[in-house]
């Protein structure tokens, strides 16, 4: 870098301390913006209701970092299979009935997105940033001891004949994207797992993906890189964001606090600060799930997702973790019961010799209707931005949309065409 551009990025480092950053939510997304932000110089807080690594998605997720996971669930066949999935016990998604009513302005957003087009829309814009993925968090994890916590051995796709059109057309668009995959045979996936029962017909590998063996960890160490740079947090609910002018303040039970710009990353739970900001976006919830089998993740040596159903398996420290399903159902219906035999039954197909499974777990992904999350700044107030709506790709795409996110606070170019993440597009 010329020397004068190195002064200038020092000058602006500097004046930067003088900017207050408030972030409300300590997920990965959050503590990620953050971590760039004090990159940058910034001088940032983080508000949440609850501690960095408690029993939120960033805890409970299934540790995927899918930089291939670039085609949409926004699908026409997908959309075609929906009834079957709804009336199958161990299919991939299931409604709560009594949700119904609020769901249906959503799945009529998502009805429209159903399209080839809108497919290809979503497909093109998710490798862009998915592209980006691993090196962002390589910035972040050259500042850290990982102590073994994030695997670099890839992750494995399987799957019957059943539905195979549908994975067909998931390879076609990620070879058209650009995306390293490789087909895998019954033999070649005994070879790689010989524990597997040998229900599968094929499988796809892919080798760059990585994943970690325990999520919390992990976001527990960025957060304490954070603290270690200065940053500040608070325990805490945000009620509303409110406003002096163009100057935003966090208000909570007790206080009012002023900064020059906030973010707001608190996943599912960021539609009620953007309705108070007057922006109606329709961010909608995933209720994922998950179960573990303790002293189990020998059976599997890397992530493995049945994608006829809709879940997966990942060894983790806490043992076999089995993640999946879909269920639209918001966020106050209690745990499903069904849905936790789901993934027991699923785990039991696929492997022999499983336990007593323990740790039920239900977590909340933020979902929009067009499988795009929402990046940048607020369409009514300058100072407000986003970085919600990663679906089930919160934990990947955590470290690129940070990134992002410090550059535009910053001014500085992206190099990105980033219009397709506004929450504009919802207006």
């Amino acid at each position: 870098m010329p020397l004068p551009n190195i002064i200038f990025l020092i000058i602006k480092t500097i004046m930067n301390k003088n900017i207050k950053v408030g972030i409300v939510g300590a997920g990965i997304q959050g503590v990620s913006n953050a971590l760039f932000l004090q990159k940058k110089g910034f001088n940032v807080t983080i508000f949440d209701r609850d501690n960095p690594g408690a029993q939120a998605a960033s805890y409970g997720n299934a540790g995927h970092f899918s930089p291939y996971a670039s085609v949409p669930l926004n699908r026409p066949d997908v959309l075609a299979d929906v009834p079957a999935m709804l009336l199958s016990s161990s299919g991939p998604l299931a409604l709560k009935w009594n949700y119904v009513p609020k769901m249906i302005p959503w799945f009529f957003r998502l009805i429209k997105n159903c399209t080839s087009k809108k497919m290809m829309h979503t497909a093109k814009y998710m490798h862009q940033i998915l592209d980006l993925a691993l090196p962002a968090y390589d910035e972040l994890f050259d500042e850290i001891d990982l102590d073994g916590l994030v695997k670099k051995n890839g992750i494995m796709y399987v799957w019957t004949k059943k539905n195979i059109a549908s994975r067909e057309l998931e390879i076609k668009i990620r070879d058209q994207l650009g995306v390293e995959q490789q087909l895998v045979t019954p033999k070649e996936i005994s070879d790689l797992e010989p524990n597997l029962k040998k229900f599968y017909h094929g499988g796809v590998f892919y080798p760059n993906a990585r994943h970690t063996i325990n999520p919390r960890k992990v976001l527990l160490k960025l957060f304490d890189l954070f603290l270690k740079k200065g940053g500040k947090f608070k325990k805490i609910n945000v009620e509303n964001i409110i406003f002096n002018g163009d100057t935003p303040i966090i208000k909570t039970i007790n206080d009012q606090i002023i900064f020059d710009k906030i973010i707001v990353a608190c996943g599912a739970f960021s539609k009620k600060l953007t309705d108070n900001l007057n922006e109606k976006i329709p961010l909608d919830t995933e209720r994922g799930y998950h179960v573990h089998f303790k002293n189990c993740e020998h059976l599997i040596s890397r992530p493995i997702v049945f994608a006829n159903r809709g879940f997966g398996m990942t060894p983790m420290e806490q043992g076999l973790r089995v993640v999946g399903t879909v269920e639209f159902g918001g966020l106050d219906n209690p745990l499903s019961k069904s849905r936790i035999k789901n993934l027991i039954e699923n785990a039991k197909y696929m492997l022999d010799g499983l336990p007593e499974h323990e740790d039920e777990w239900l977590g909340f992904r933020p979902t929009l209707p067009d499988f795009l999350p929402i990046i940048g700044s607020s369409k009514n107030h300058k100072n407000v931005y986003y970085s919600f709506g990663h679906h089930h790709l919160g934990w990947t795409l955590g470290a690129i949309s940070g990134k992002i996110v410090s550059k535009m606070i910053s001014g500085e170019k992206t190099n990105l065409d980033l219009e397709p993440y506004s929450s504009v597009r919802f207006s």
